[in-house]
């Protein structure tokens, strides 16, 4: 089985993508090679974060590894909180805070489609491959659901009836975005 380095500290992500790959590919975390550093993400889209986080990992190991990031993006929000969506509520903010500030901005608007979007970038022997997934729905006017993580108990997506935090993580990753961009990856890795 093969080792690819995930560049991110967020241990609900680990554990989902983890899901996805399940004895496909090996995951290696920051936190399993003791990569501590905030990873910077500066970009102005989420393809230059995900490639921003994969660089910075890529320089320090010399080894596979793939970085996403991801956006919802609010139709009566003008896109946003778009690649600003982890800081949203502010720098250091909780999931929480960036949930309240969205529901807060959401009141009152009937237009309530939205869209998540994650992009990967994938180094490979220094070459960088992408791979997107997209996931329409709506954004609720309250919580529901305990499961997930970010935006989740906020997001339904089209054709079904509960929101991602609702869902078991299997259901989830079988339509969500980063599940959709992790098995494109996947496919690119087996047909090697």
């Amino acid at each position: 089985m093969r080792d690819i380095i995930i560049a991110t500290h967020n241990k609900h992500k680990v554990e989902e993508i983890q899901q996805v790959v399940k004895d496909k590919i090996n995951i290696v975390s920051l936190k399993d090679l003791g990569l501590n550093t905030d990873i910077p993400e500066t970009g102005d889209t989420l393809k230059e974060n995900a490639r921003q986080k994969a660089r910075y990992v890529y320089e320090r190991f010399h080894k596979d590894c793939f970085a996403d990031d991801t956006g919802l993006e609010v139709e009566a929000l003008d896109k946003r909180p778009g690649v600003y969506s982890a800081r949203y509520a502010g720098e250091h903010c909780s999931f929480d805070d960036n949930i309240d500030l969205l529901l807060k901005e959401m009141d009152g608007k009937t237009d309530r489609r939205a869209c998540f979007k994650t992009v990967i970038c994938f180094i490979e022997s220094g070459e960088e491959r992408y791979f997107e997934g997209v996931c329409e729905g709506v954004i609720t006017t309250e919580r529901y659901g305990n499961k997930g993580f970010g935006y989740d108990p906020v997001f339904i997506p089209n054709g079904y009836g509960e929101s991602f935090a609702e869902m078991t993580g299997e259901e989830k990753n079988k339509i969500s975005h980063r599940g959709i961009a992790m098995r494109k990856l996947i496919d690119y890795l087996l047909k090697k």
